[in-house]
Formats: C-alpha cells, structure tokens, sequence
C-alpha cells in the first residue's frame, strides 16, 4: 500500500472520440516542440467482410481509441532504469518527474518504459514526459489535457477518488495497452465494449 498521496488518470474509451484535443493542449501547456508528444491517441481497430451470397456482405468492423500519457505507475521502470537518479517519483502527489539539472538524455527511461511515455527533448537533450500539469495540480486544477477534452472522456485526482468515481474501470488492462503487471500503472479505464476482441492492430495516427 502506497504511503504517499497518488494522483492518477481516467480515461472513458466509449466517450473518446480521437479527436486529438488533449495531444494539442498538452503540446500548447509545455510549449513542446513538433518531436516530442506527451500525450498520444492510439486507435484500436480490426474486423472484416465477408461476402455471403452475391453483392451481399456483413462485417464485424470495430475501431476506438485510447488516450495515453504518463500513468504514474507505483513501480516506475523508468526510475529504475535511469542511471543519475533524474527520473524520480515525487512522494506529495505520486508524480513521476524528471531532474532535468540531472538529466543527460540517454533516453535509458523511454527503453525500459512500456507506454513510451519519457521522450527526448532534441532541443535541450533532455528528457521530457508528462508531469499531470503539477503547476495546475498545485492550484486546485486538472491537468490541460482533461480540461480541454470536448467529450469529458478523460479525468484526474486522487487514483482513490477515481476508484469510487469509476467503479466499473479497469485497472490500467486494455487493448492495446501492455499488461498492468509491469508497472502497476495509475491508470483507470472504463472500457469500449469491444475491448474483449483480440483480432486488431494499433493504428498511431500521432504524426500531428
């Protein structure tokens, strides 16, 4: 059990309408340069057509998307990985951050992390990944992304109140996102009801 205050993420993939809103406000808040993205849009899709007789088809097409940043995870592999201690879990809020004054951009944390989440600031040969906006947090505000969101798909607080808020969420366990046992993410999410269907590929349309 954490002994520290965690603030995590939600994020409703039956609302997510991959609008990329939160990618371009987040870009905005950090003044982040075309490289890096803090915040990514995957879209998760697959199915078929099968024609059945002459002229006539059916299909069992599906496609929605999950948004994704940092999730703060209570066992960071990108702590472990990083060689000068930069990459740090702050013990007031569960934030994964980084040093940048101790930061030597060997991009060791964007190897080991599962969810691409730390990524090289060319500009500055740093490394750069979303912090939950820890200024607004400070202040008694959500982070850009969730503020920005048109759908109201994303949400951020206490992972405890996100618990209680979302009872029917999952765990950080998601097509197409990697196991939950890695990290241990903080990172709830009310899942598409085609959530159960193996058969898709991701689709990274990020290139914005």
């Amino acid at each position: 059990m954490n002994n520290y205050t965690q603030y995590g993420f939600h994020i409703n993939t039956e609302k997510c309408s991959g609008c990329k809103t939160c990618q371009i406000s987040c870009k905005d808040k950090n003044d982040i340069d075309l490289g890096p993205m803090l915040r990514r849009t995957y879209k998760y899709g697959g199915g078929s057509f099968q024609e059945i007789e002459d002229g006539v088809y059916i299909n069992d097409v599906f496609a929605y998307y999950v948004s994704i940043s940092c999730n703060h995870c209570n066992e960071p592999v990108c702590v472990k990985a990083c060689p000068t201690g930069a990459m740090h879990k702050r013990r007031e809020d569960g934030i994964v951050d980084v040093m940048t004054d101790l930061c030597i951009g060997c991009s060791s944390c964007a190897r080991a992390c599962p969810y691409d989440a730390p990524q090289l600031d060319t500009q500055r040969k740093v490394m750069t990944k979303c912090d939950g906006c820890k200024d607004r947090i400070a202040q008694g505000k959500k982070p850009s992304c969730v503020e920005s969101c048109p759908q109201r798909a994303l949400d951020f607080d206490k992972i405890e109140i996100l618990e209680k808020r979302y009872p029917m969420a999952v765990r950080g366990d998601a097509r197409p996102l990697p196991s939950s046992s890695i990290t241990d993410p903080n990172l709830l999410i009310t899942v598409n009801r085609y959530n159960d269907r193996s058969d898709g590929s991701i689709q990274n349309e990020n290139e914005v």
